[in-house]
């Protein structure tokens, strides 16, 4: 009996080792995405963005002061035959003043290379469209994307995000 006990603890106790590893690992990921204000990716059925489908982000914002950087997340396959994408945006802000705009996304420089980082034949870029910007007012806010390019719909765009983030200084 007494060797079944100190069996049964040798086996907890590695058991409990992985545990603290695990709390300890959930512990610094999160605590590396603190500037992250908002973040989301919405996907394409048969990785196609057909144009009525509309990308809406809507986001809860209480904080005026701090300055924050938006950007915009796009996933393509390697054989996207554009080296960019048109988009068509529009803002509703929380005292219903809407904004209307259209977008250039430059996926690729002049000598064909995407943009971003790849892994086989997928890319994502991280499109930067506005630095140190301080929300005027609290409250909800609502993003828009819709693409504005000719072919409907348009072939190999996978997923579509918004990422707010804090500025660093």
């Amino acid at each position: 009996m007494i060797t079944r006990i100190n069996q049964k603890s040798i086996r907890q106790k590695p058991t409990l080792k992985i545990a603290v590893l695990f709390c300890v690992m959930v512990f610094l990921l999160s605590s590396c995405n603190n500037d992250v204000v908002y973040s989301k990716y919405e996907k394409f059925d048969n990785n196609e963005w057909h144009a009525k489908d509309k990308v809406v982000f809507d986001l809860d914002i209480t904080d005026t002061l701090t300055l924050n950087d938006i950007s915009l997340m796009v996933r393509h396959a390697d054989a996207y035959p554009f080296s960019n994408l048109y988009l068509f945006v529009t803002t509703k802000y929380p005292d219903g003043k809407v904004i209307n705009d259209t977008m250039e996304v430059v996926l690729a420089d002049s000598k064909g290379k995407w943009q971003g980082s790849g892994a086989g034949d997928i890319f994502d870029f991280k499109v930067p469209i506005k630095k140190n910007v301080r929300f005027p007012l609290s409250g909800k806010y609502q993003f828009t994307f819709e693409q504005g390019m000719r072919p409907d719909p348009l072939p190999l765009i996978m997923d579509f995000g918004f990422e707010i983030e804090k500025s660093k200084k």
